[in-house]
């Protein structure tokens, strides 16, 4: 990994993790996850690049704006990726981790009564 991206992939974990209830975790193949209350908010691979799920409608209209791509992997699925290049780059995956982060925070905030309901007749499961 060259300085920059270094310098990059240093200046995302230390945001991230200093928003509340979030904690970092090593992933299989040497990223760094994000985790929520147990869940995944997206995962940074160094400084190079950032791989964050999304609720397919969101993930289709941050495409369509051209903030991130679909996942270089799964591009069929509700993951993105964004190629961290530039100091903007990694500004911009700070902001996508955000929305996620909010987006997941709100859900957790809201009473169950608002939430959808699963085949059990209780809040589905990961909403």
């Amino acid at each position: 990994m060259n300085i920059d991206a270094d310098e990059r992939a240093e200046r995302i974990r230390r945001e991230v993790v200093g928003w509340p209830r979030v904690t970092p975790a090593a992933g299989e193949y040497g990223e760094t996850d994000f985790v929520v209350d147990g869940r995944s908010i997206g995962h940074v691979h160094g400084g190079y690049q950032a791989d964050i799920p999304f609720p397919r409608r969101i993930r289709d209209e941050l495409v369509a704006v051209g903030r991130t791509g679909p996942h270089h992997v799964h591009p069929d699925s509700g993951w993105t990726t964004l190629y961290i290049r530039t100091d903007a780059d990694a500004e911009e995956a700070i902001e996508l981790l955000r929305i996620n982060y909010d987006r997941i925070i709100q859900r957790a905030a809201a009473p169950a009564r608002d939430r959808p309901i699963g085949a059990a007749g209780r809040p589905a499961a990961g909403r």
